[in-house]
């Protein structure tokens, strides 16, 4: 007989058994089979944290805390306060690495700072840090500031502000104020050495400017510096020339031969008469004292050049918005041409036919201009003299569309890419201008809010002033851009193309005349330099015509010649602009002076009436 015992216990093995092997149950064999799956659930580590190593730091000084955070989660919330010690203010409580500046304090002491960090699951961990400043520097020298020497100077006169400031901690910052006087424009108010330009119409008076120092520690400290204008008693032209009294040389510009700097701006000034007639002589060499002052805007429209690629080394301008860039200093252009390996400044020209050099000239100005009694129309070299003995050139640049020299280049249209950032070039080493500079402007302190001073002369002896006809006043060129659209223009054609000529560009009652065809005004055309331009209305010689009418509503409007008249000045020139609208200006036809000279040239001269005679060339291959 079995044991009831054993029997049992077999029993209870097998259930066992049976449910180990998923094999028991009601359900017949062919039942699923099901699966029991326990998931290990994975357990969230609180956040370990360091507020950093504590610091000893100086009264004063800037100091960066910083905590490290150890932790599988990403997001954290960050929150420093400050426990004890003077209080100071955090850059951001809620960055990891929140900066302050220490108290200056006449006894140490030590600041202490909390950092809490929670990372939305776990409980919020802390720790904290401490920073022992420094007692302040009792022994530290007295601050003190030198103005500088007092100035008399000339109206015009480009002043330097120097001062000299005195103190154990460098840590300082200065202010320049102008606290009496006509209010000038200082190039930067918050550096020892500072530049502005007096005025060209100023009269005897004292400009009073102040400098303060701070340095956080001491108390500011101040002093005055006087720069006393005085109006030369001579009012001969001498004074109007920018004359190199001190023998001032290019720090780009040399001789060849020598090797030597030339010789900047104009060096001497004098007067000779000559069979009757007298004349201001002067002597320069062309190059011109010109430093800018780089903006973003000049870095912007440098780098949006159509061929940034190819007319810069690297692709772009290596010149940064704040430089002060000196005439021919590298900012980055593939210069090419004659000289401009030779005579230095490679870099600062884009690619032509030549860079500048030493140009010796002697040139003469009729002291008493005559006006003219015949025609003179000027050529394609120098019409005159900037007062920094730079030159002047006419509208043209020597080029025509087609091959009979109709639909003549205007040279400031046409070479705008190939002019420097002071908007002029060389050809055959001579450095010249065709349109207003504004590096002129700086240096002769135009800036719009009186009648321009004087620019330059034109060969003939009439001075030629800046844009400006009076305060926010622009004098007004009289020459006018044709109306092609309709038949019935006067100055208009059949076709309403670029199919004729006028027949005499100062008389439009003569009306046009068939000549061979121009581009399309939506045409592009290609430049001497390879550059790619829309022919517009406007970007030849031949779309402008003289309109007396506009002459004859007197005021700021101007001549044939590009001139008028005033009590105060006479007869005289001026630069023209074009206000564009948004508070920016484009250089006006016919820029400078007129096609035709109004006054009669000497002999002497340094230019020459036009004869026609040289023929102008087609568009290039």
């Amino acid at each position: 007989m079995n044991n009831p015992i054993s029997l049992f216990t077999k029993l209870f093995f097998l259930m066992i058994l049976c449910l180990m092997l998923e094999a028991c149950g009601s359900g017949s064999a062919d039942d699923d089979d099901s699966e029991i799956v326990v998931e290990e659930v994975e357990e969230n580590v609180s956040p370990s944290i360091d507020a950093g190593s504590d610091q000893t730091v100086d009264a004063g000084s800037t100091v960066t805390l910083a905590v490290t955070i150890t932790d599988d989660d990403t997001s954290h919330a960050i929150s420093w306060v400050q426990l004890s010690g003077t209080g100071v203010t955090l850059s951001d409580s809620t960055l990891a690495s929140p900066v302050f500046t220490a108290p200056n304090n006449d006894v140490a002491e030590d600041l202490v700072f909390e950092v809490s960090v929670d990372d939305g699951v776990n409980a919020v961990v802390t720790d904290s840090v401490t920073i022992s400043v420094n007692a302040q520097d009792t022994e530290a020298s007295a601050l003190a500031v030198d103005a500088g020497a007092d100035q008399t100077v000339e109206p015009g006169t480009l002043v330097t502000l120097t001062a000299s400031v005195s103190d154990n901690n460098t840590n300082y910052t200065v202010v320049w104020i102008q606290t009496a006087g006509t209010d000038v424009v200082l190039s930067d108010s918050t550096s020892e050495s500072t530049t502005f330009t007096v005025p060209t119409d100023s009269e005897d008076e004292t400009l009073v400017f102040e400098i303060s120092v701070d340095d956080g520690i001491n108390a500011v400290v101040t002093d005055s510096v006087s720069i006393i204008v005085e109006v030369a008693s001579d009012t001969s032209t001498s004074n109007i020339w920018i004359i190199n009294e001190t023998d001032a040389v290019s720090e780009n510009i040399t001789d060849a031969s020598t090797g030597e700097g030339i010789l900047v701006d104009v060096q001497s000034i004098a007067e000779e008469t000559i069979d009757g007639v007298t004349y201001t002589v002067v002597s320069t060499q062309g190059i011109p004292e010109y430093d800018v002052t780089i903006t973003q805007d000049l870095v912007d429209s440098l780098n949006a050049r159509p061929k940034a690629s190819s007319d810069f080394i690297d692709g772009a301008t290596t010149a940064v918005a704040g430089d002060v860039v000196g005439f021919g200093d590298d900012i980055g252009f593939i210069s090419t041409g004659d000289n401009c390996d030779t005579t230095g400044g490679f870099g600062y020209w884009p690619k032509g036919p030549a860079c500048p050099q030493a140009d010796e000239r002697e040139v003469y100005f009729p002291v008493e201009p005559t006006p003219t009694t015949e025609v003179c129309e000027n050529g394609l070299g120098k019409v005159g003299l900037m007062v920094n003995g730079s030159s002047i050139y006419n509208w043209g640049d020597g080029m025509s569309y087609a091959q009979d020299g109709t639909w003549q280049n205007l040279a400031p249209v046409a070479e705008q890419y190939d002019v420097d950032i002071c908007g002029g070039h060389s050809a055959n080493g001579d450095y010249h201008h065709h349109f207003y500079t504004s590096c002129l402007a700086t240096l002769l302190g135009d800036d719009g809010t009186a009648h321009s001073p004087i620019y330059g002369y034109a060969a003939d002896g009439y001075p030629i002033y800046g844009p400006w006809e009076s305060d926010g006043v622009l004098a007004v060129s009289a020459w006018t851009t044709r109306d092609y659209s309709s038949s019935t223009s006067e100055t208009g054609c059949d076709d309403g193309a670029r199919s004729c000529t006028m027949v005499d560009q100062y008389d439009v009652s003569l009306g046009t005349e068939t000549s061979t065809a121009g581009p399309g005004f939506d045409e592009t055309v290609t430049t001497l330099s390879q550059n790619e331009l829309v022919a517009v209305n406007g970007y030849y010689y031949d779309d402008y015509y003289w309109n007396s009418d506009l002459t004859d509503l007197g005021g700021e409007y101007l001549d044939q010649y590009n001139a008028h008249s005033d009590d105060e000045r006479g007869y005289h020139y001026h630069i023209t602009l074009s206000d564009d609208g948004d508070g920016t200006y484009s250089p006006a036809f016919p820029y400078v002076i007129g096609l035709r000279f109004a006054g009669e040239l000497e002999d002497n001269a340094v230019a020459s009436c036009d004869t026609g005679d040289s023929a102008m060339m087609g568009p290039p291959p």
